[in-house]
């Protein structure tokens, strides 16, 4: 599935986890953040949450743990645990597109700062790498190493 879009995380001011979406091009319907497994039969999804309307071209941004405008929980997020690895990552209904994905621990999640977002950064030496920058570089930035 080709991607076009990037996901990553970030955090409201009084710490509730946020989904972040920058669609480069095209669109994107939903996310889905599920346990990181290479078993791919063992994989868990933990939640997922399709767009009110298709997210076109820019950025997108809504709360994991709460019920957000412009969002619908098609599975509700179950509770996020400690030593786990999480992946969120954005897709279309017919599998025409998608995004990038994010991996992130609570440790991850708890050093993010309102502001901010952690992506993975294809750019880097050697393939991806998680960083966190502020929203306006990822912005930026994101769709140009998608």
């Amino acid at each position: 599935m080709p991607v076009d879009a990037v996901a990553g995380i970030s955090v409201t001011d009084d710490g509730h986890l946020l989904g972040v979406m920058m669609v480069c091009g095209h669109q994107i319907d939903g996310a889905t953040l599920y346990v990181d497994s290479t078993d791919v039969d063992s994989e868990v999804t933990v939640g997922s949450w399709a767009a009110d309307r298709p997210l076109m071209a820019g950025l997108a941004t809504w709360t994991l743990d709460s019920p957000s405008a412009g969002w619908t929980a098609t599975r509700s997020p179950k509770p996020l645990t400690a030593k786990t690895t999480y992946d969120l990552y954005g897709w279309t209904k017919d599998s025409s597109w998608s995004s990038s994905s994010v991996s992130f621990t609570l440790t991850d999640r708890d050093r993010l700062t309102p502001g901010t977002v952690r992506y993975d950064d294809a750019s880097g030496n050697g393939g991806e790498s998680a960083i966190t920058v502020p929203i306006a570089e990822f912005k930026a930035r994101a769709c140009g190493n998608s």
